[in-house]
């Protein structure tokens, strides 16, 4: 690390961050009721919404892993990520036309709220709840993964153990989170935005002074290196690469991952009309598209580098750029990254606290059917907020204690297979007219991701040496489709 990038330094900067978030906070959550924290009154300006939704897109996992990737081979190696980019804009746009139609329509809080009215009571608990464990534990790995990060390259120095940065990052979190909700997010969102494309783009600048290229000669480089293939269609389905397989699974993911979560939709949810919630999304998924692209040429760039410089590329690629942006670029360059990195982070960990406090407080306390004073339900929401920092708090921690890339990644492919029931609920309810014995739907929400991990782990018996790979989303989708097609009531 460069002898003018001190570890102090790095956290005094990290400390005015947030306490630039607070400052927005403070000024966006004066007189916030719970309106406010929910839906920011359905008063957010749609390009607002939209520019920050790319920040809490690009989480911190995307953030230091995309780049990684491009030359680790396997899975989304090169460019062929973009294939799955440009699945993307399928799925934002049955969200735009399909979904957000419906969710403007019946005025919901909670978007999970459709599947009470469609179904009754129990699929609404079942699609929730599903909501309630995949956005916990993703959540909590995201940060988990930034927490390791920064202990590693900032906080190591100070003897500060693990706990106490997790504790500490989650209760600056809070702080700046738990009067204004949603209504600060919005805006939190767009200043966590900006340092996200900010550090990309001057990253990718010290790259081209340090190799002594223009823009326009940066490009030609990634053009003629091993990185810059975007479209794979030789090795077929068995390539987990295919052009196919990718795009398919990008429009699937977007759909669920987007316009089936909370956390996502109810930062569109606070547009003030229908069609400011559609420009919205159109237009955060071509700026997404825009951001990918640099994601993938900083990645091809770092190798290049990496490779002219004499740089050993680190057996984790998670690690390469904090690695150079630290350790062999600028000053400047590293205190961006870190920027970035904690922008990327809690970009996406600020709206999952507040989407699950929301999600929790409208769908299992019944907060728009109460008939109790707004002051109580105030009370509630916020001890509902502190309970859900202290959860992933500890999910955190058990993540360290575990301390198995084998045992965590499992857990968080776990977590994927709870958007499979959703795919499957709001498919059924948007698709059919059937109703269902809705007090059996959550043996089928259960059933369905059981059977499909059964079905992945012997695959290779049952379908001839074909592993699946994010076709596992759609399998788990179209069984919870066709258990709901067994309880649909004769008419």
């Amino acid at each position: 690390m460069p002898e003018t990038l001190s570890s102090g330094l790095m956290l005094s900067i990290i400390f005015a961050y947030f306490g630039i978030l607070i400052i927005v906070s403070y000024f966006t959550s004066k007189n916030s009721e719970n309106a406010d924290f929910f839906l920011a009154n359905r008063q957010s300006p749609w390009y607002v919404v939209a520019f920050g939704m790319v920040g809490a897109t690009l989480s911190g996992v995307t953030f230091i892993s995309i780049p990684g990737v491009v030359g680790a081979g396997g899975a989304n190696q090169a460019f062929s990520y973009m294939q799955m980019v440009f699945g993307y804009l399928v799925g934002y746009a049955v969200i735009a036309l399909v979904l957000m139609p419906v969710y403007y329509k019946m005025n919901l809080t909670s978007i999970y709220g459709y599947l009470e009215k469609r179904f009754g009571f129990n699929s609404y608990k079942s699609g929730a709840a599903y909501f309630l464990i995949s956005r916990t534990i993703g959540a909590s790995f995201r940060l988990f993964l930034v927490a390791i990060v920064l202990q590693e390259f900032v906080l190591k120095d100070f003897d500060i153990p693990f706990w106490a940065t997790v504790m500490i990052t989650i209760l600056l979190i809070w702080v700046y989170t738990f009067r204004g909700g949603i209504k600060t997010i919005v805006w939190t969102d767009t200043l966590q935005t900006f340092c996200i494309l900010t550090a990309l783009i001057l990253t990718i600048g010290a790259i081209g002074n340090a190799l002594d290229k223009d823009a326009f000669e940066l490009i030609q480089l990634i053009q003629a290196s091993d990185y810059s293939q975007m479209f794979f269609f030789e090795e077929g389905w068995s390539d987990p690469n295919n052009f196919f397989k990718q795009f398919i699974a990008g429009a699937l993911f977007a759909i669920v991952m987007t316009g089936l979560d909370q956390d996502m939709m109810q930062k569109n949810l606070t547009c003030r009309t229908l069609r400011d919630a559609q420009k919205n999304m159109f237009t955060f998924s071509i700026v997404l598209v825009f951001a990918n692209l640099l994601f993938l040429s900083l990645g091809a760039l770092l190798y290049i580098y990496a490779s002219q410089v004499g740089l050993e590329i680190p057996d984790k690629t998670d690690q390469l750029y904090p690695m150079i942006a630290l350790q062999s670029l600028s000053p400047a360059v590293g205190i961006v990254f870190i920027l970035g990195l904690i922008a990327a982070a809690y970009s996406s960990a600020d709206s999952a606290l507040t989407s699950l406090t929301t999600s929790f407080c409208v769908d299992f306390l019944g907060f728009e059917r109460s008939d109790a004073p707004e002051a109580e339900k105030k009370k509630t929401r916020m001890k509902v907020h502190v309970g859900f920092s202290i959860v992933l708090f500890v999910v955190i921690i058990l993540f360290d204690a575990i301390n198995s890339s084998a045992v965590i990644n499992g857990l968080f492919t776990a977590s994927g297979y709870t958007y499979g029931p959703l795919l499957g609920l709001f498919a059924f309810g948007l698709f059919t007219s059937y109703s269902i014995k809705d007090k059996y739907a959550p043996i089928v929400c259960i059933a369905a991701p059981i059977l499909t991990f059964i079905l992945s782990y012997y695959s290779d018996v049952l379908f001839f040496g074909y592993k699946f790979g994010f076709e596992l989303l759609l399998m788990n989708g179209i069984l919870t489709f066709i258990g709901l097609l067994i309880l649909r009531k004769d008419s």
